[in-house]
C-alpha cells in the first residue's frame, strides 16, 4: 500500500469511498510479495498493482462491488482456479487477495497511518481475512520502545514511541495482545505476511487468519566516496526503496548538487560518520573510495557492525592489498568473510551505471537467494522464497 498512499489518501482527506485490494498470501511463482495493493474509486479511477496486470481486471470489478456492499472479501487467484484462467494467471502462482472498502468512517486510522509512513515512523495494521471473527476487524499498532512515566500528568495520553495499539481484532484483549506482540516482531524486522490464531490468541491454523502489514522504515544504503560511480549507486539505490547517505570527507566533492538522488550528503570521515550512527540487518554498506586511507578505517567498523550487505569497489590487486592491510589492522578471518569485494554481479560492467547495476543485482540476488544465473539456464522456480 505504500507505493499508492498518496493517491488513496487525497481520496480518503475528499471524504470519498473506494475499494482498497492487497496480495496477503501467494504461492509458487506469484508476481507480487504480500502488501502490493491496487485501490479503486468509486469514479473508476485506478492506482496501483496486485498482480502485474495478470489479474487486475477481475481485481478491478471485485473492488467495484465491494465498494457498493460494503463487505470485505478474501479471494484466491491461481492456476488451479478455471477463474484464474480467464483473468490471465497462467504463471503457475496462486495469490490470496483481499479486498475491503475504505472511507474516512471505515478506516478512521488511514490518515495517522500515511502520517507515520511520510515521517519514516514504524506502524504495523493487523487485519482478520479469514475465520470465525468480525471479517475486516483491524487494528493498528506501534512499536513498543519505552514505557510511559507515572508519574507525569499526561502519562495517560497516547505518546509515539511507547508501547500503543488502537482498535481491536474482536474476539478479546488475549487476541488483541497476541497479535500485537506478533506485529511488533514482523515489524522489527519489516516483514508483512498472515498470522493464525485461537479465539483467546493462542497460536493455531485452523481458526482466525490475520494479515499484518509492516510499514517499517526503509533501508538504508550508506555510500562511501564521493565520486560518479557513487552517484550512479544512489540513483538505483533510491529507485530500489533504500534511503540513500553519500558520505565522503571532501567537501568540494560531498555536495547535494553531485548527488541528486541521495536523501542526504555528509561531509565527514567515512569511519568516524559510521561509528556514529546506528546499522541494522537491512542496512547496506557500499565503500567506492578504492583508496586505502579511507576504506581500510571504514571497513573497520562496517565488518563489525549490523548489515545486510558490505561490498568495497576495486580491481582484485586492490582487493588483496586491502585484505592484507584490514589483518593488519586485527581483523578476523570471519569478519573479513562478510566483506563483498569487488562488489557486485560479474555482468561484465564498465560504466557507473552499469556497475550500479551489478551492485543492485547482487543486492537483490543476496536478498532472495537467486543463483544469479540466466533463467534460460536454471530449471524450477522462478521466484524464490
Amino acid at each position: 500500500m505504500r507505493d499508492i498512499l498518496d493517491q488513496i489518501i487525497k481520496w480518503w482527506d475528499a471524504g470519498e469511498s473506494f475499494g482498497l485490494a492487497t496480495v496477503v498470501r501467494t504461492f509458487s511463482s506469484a508476481p507480487r510479495e504480500p502488501g502490493a495493493a491496487l485501490a479503486v474509486s468509486t469514479g473508476g479511477e485506478v492506482v496501483g498493482s496486485v498482480s502485474g496486470g495478470c489479474v487486475e481486471g477481475a481485481v478491478y470489478e471485485l473492488s467495484g462491488e465491494v465498494t457498493a456492499t460494503g463487505q470485505p472479501v478474501l479471494q484466491r487467484y491461481g492456476v488451479s482456479d478455471d477463474t484464474a484462467f480467464s483473468v490471465g494467471l497462467t504463471c503457475g502462482g496462486i495469490i490470496d487477495i483481499f479486498v475491503e472498502p475504505v472511507s474516512r468512517e471505515s478506516y478512521p486510522e488511514l490518515g495517522e497511518i500515511a502520517e507515520a509512513v511520510r515521517a519514516g515512523e514504524p506502524v504495523a495494521v493487523a487485519t482478520v481475512i479469514e475465520g470465525p471473527g468480525k471479517i475486516g476487524a483491524r487494528r493498528v499498532i506501534w512499536p513498543a520502545e519505552s514505557e510511559p512515566d507515572a508519574s507525569e500528568p499526561d502519562a495517560s495520553e497516547p505518546v509515539r514511541g511507547v508501547a500503543i495499539a488502537t482498535g481491536t481484532l474482536g474476539s478479546g484483549d488475549r487476541l488483541d495482545q497476541a497479535v500485537d506482540d506478533d506485529a511488533r516482531g514482523m515489524l522489527a524486522q519489516g516483514l508483512t505476511g498472515v498470522r493464525h490464531y485461537g479465539a483467546d490468541g493462542e497460536r493455531r491454523m485452523d481458526e482466525l487468519s490475520v494479515f499484518v502489514q509492516s510499514f517499517a522504515p526503509p533501508p538504508r544504503m550508506l555510500v562511501f566516496g564521493a565520486i560518479d560511480f557513487a552517484a550512479a549507486v544512489a540513483r538505483i539505490g533510491k529507485f530500489l526503496g533504500y534511503r540513500v547517505t553519500v558520505c565522503d570527507a571532501r567537501p568540494v566533492f560531498a555536495t547535494t548538487a553531485r548527488f541528486p538522488d541521495a536523501d542526504e550528503v555528509i561531509t565527514d570521515w567515512p569511519h568516524r560518520y559510521l561509528s556514529g550512527v546506528t546499522t541494522d540487518e537491512r542496512t547496506v554498506i557500499c565503500v567506492l573510495t578504492h583508496d586505502p586511507k579511507f576504506d581500510v578505517p571504514v571497513l573497520e567498523v562496517a565488518l563489525r557492525a549490523p548489515a545486510a550487505y558490505i561490498g568495497a569497489m576495486g580491481s582484485r590487486r586492490t582487493h588483496e592489498d586491502r585484505l592484507d592491510r584490514l589483518r593488519e589492522a586485527g581483523m578476523s578471518e570471519p569478519e573479513l568473510a562478510r566483506l563483498r569485494s569487488p562488489v557486485g554481479l560479474d555482468l561484465g560492467a564498465r560504466t557507473p551505471e552499469e556497475t550500479a547495476v551489478a551492485i543492485a543485482a547482487e543486492l537483490i540476488q543476496l536478498r532472495w537467494g537467486g543463483s544469479g544465473q540466466p533463467l534460460t539456464s536454471t530449471a524450477g522456480r522462478i521466484h524464490h522464497a
